[in-house]
């Protein structure tokens, strides 16, 4: 599969080229703040299911969702607390990961089969990503790395050879940074599933009912 350079040439063409890519139903790997992902239309059951295959995705787990803003949130999300549209004003682009419930019309399925009525997004920083969601819509997204493993930060090109994707973005060298933060919204309010680049104290500033929880939500991918 072809490796384009995204230290070199017009970034534009390398965002079209993306895109064109995502289109078509097919998978591409890309940088984004701290590690290289894979990334699909999330409304793609074909390109989703394939995102799974290429990392070894037990049944029922679900991909992350990448969105271009907030705005984008409320045309697939439902239940938006005033609460959860501040952290997203505040945090939003950046490392915060909201668990929220889906739209019920929504055509998807990012690999739980529907069956969580849960889904884990978020906006980035990563400036190539980000100009890629401003046209595709939310994709379907999740690391390179196998489940439970480090971020990668550089391609490798002997191993990138066996990734059955349409195209790599490469960008170089990634700097390693924290994971994203993850709060997960619910009925009986927000809860702080798992602390990374954004602090609890920082969330607590913006929500101060914000609830603790040591345990993780396994079945999203954040």
């Amino acid at each position: 599969m072809p490796r384009i350079d995204l230290t070199a040439g017009d970034s534009k063409k390398h965002v079209a080229r993306a895109l064109k890519e995502i289109r078509a139903g097919y998978v591409v790997v890309a940088p984004l703040e701290h590690g290289y992902v894979y990334l699909a239309d999330a409304f793609s059951h074909f390109a989703v299911r394939a995102l799974h295959v290429l990392r070894g995705d037990e049944d029922g787990v679900a991909a992350q969702v990448l969105v271009y803003s907030a705005d984008t949130v409320s045309g697939i999300a439902r239940d938006i607390s005033i609460d959860t549209q501040n952290l997203m004003k505040k945090f939003w682009p950046g490392l915060l990961s909201l668990n929220l419930k889906p739209n019920t019309g929504l055509n998807w399925d990012l690999g739980d089969d529907r069956e969580l009525d849960l889904f884990s997004v978020r906006v980035p920083k990563a400036p190539f990503v980000r100009a890629l969601l401003k046209q595709s819509g939310p994709l379907a997204v999740a690391s390179v790395a196998p489940s439970g493993a480090q971020p990668i930060v550089k391609i490798n090109r002997t191993e990138a050879k066996d990734w059955n994707v349409a195209a790599i973005f490469d960008k170089g060298a990634l700097k390693s940074g924290p994971q994203s933060t993850v709060v997960e919204v619910s009925d009986a309010g927000l809860r702080l599933v798992r602390t990374g680049a954004i602090t609890e104290a920082q969330l607590l500033t913006i929500v101060p009912t914000l609830m603790r929880s040591e345990e993780h939500t396994s079945e999203l991918q954040s």
